[in-house]
């Protein structure tokens, strides 16, 4: 038998040989989930992590009216403090780009500043006096998540949402305060940021930089202290460098 001018021993032996190439051959479907880490993971309904951060915060000084009358303080400047923290994180997948995640327990280890340049200062000190405002917060942070197509074991990730934070550290009650600027327990901030996927065989890593601003007045204003007097409003600010370990 001739066909395209191959004899039968030919014919029949190509024909095996593509016959063999086909059972020998994985489908493309199944190399790909070879070559992806958690390739069921995206399907998953929720998952549990853990975050670990560091935050870079301050406050941002509203002067009180009677700050123009004071002769005693000439100017309040708020620093830059750094601190640490660690959450619980609880994600879960509401559509294929969209999940909800709420972060619980929050804790954060922060220190504010407060710098002020005073005309009066007490004899032995200088004339910038610096007051350290420590906190011990408590948040219940909840983020909305918006994730891009995976490309193979990398995604890109954008979230916003709030947090409300309770400073189990606060001293608004504190009696001996003269010379203390006190801060209400409660805070309320709006938060967004970005972040970014990697997948590894039995993990997700997630560096994720994020930006929280309070809409909160925490100033506990006591008019008859020296350095609350010349304040009306303290609100955070706060930049958090995060990462998250998913499973």
């Amino acid at each position: 038998m001739k066909f395209l001018g191959l004899n039968k021993h030919n014919f029949t032996v190509l024909a095996i040989l593509f016959c063999s190439s086909l059972l020998a051959a994985k489908p493309v479907s199944a190399q790909l989930r070879d070559y992806l880490n958690l390739p069921d993971h995206d399907s998953k309904r929720y998952y549990l992590g853990i975050g670990f951060m560091y935050e870079q915060s301050h406050l941002q000084v509203t002067p009180h009216p009677q700050f123009l009358q004071s002769d005693s303080v000439l100017s309040v400047t708020p620093g830059n403090s750094g601190g640490f923290g660690v959450s619980g994180m609880f994600t879960f997948r509401v559509a294929n780009h969209l999940e909800f995640r709420i972060a619980f327990p929050e804790f954060i280890f922060a220190n504010n500043t407060l710098a002020y340049h005073v005309n009066y200062p007490p004899a032995g000190e200088t004339n910038i006096a610096t007051k350290q405002i420590q906190s011990l917060l408590l948040g219940f942070p909840a983020h909305v998540k918006f994730l891009s197509d995976r490309i193979n074991n990398f995604r890109v990730y954008m979230l916003g949402g709030f947090n409300y934070q309770y400073d189990l550290a606060s001293n608004s009650s504190a009696r001996k305060a003269q010379n203390l600027v006190k801060l209400t327990p409660t805070d309320f901030s709006i938060e967004g940021g970005i972040g970014f996927q990697f997948y590894f065989p039995v993990f997700i890593l997630s560096p994720e930089l994020k930006f929280s601003e309070g809409i909160k007045n925490v100033h506990s204003r006591d008019p008859n202290l020296q350095y609350s007097n010349v304040i009306d409003k303290l609100k955070t600010r706060m930049v958090v460098f995060s990462l998250i370990f998913e499973g």
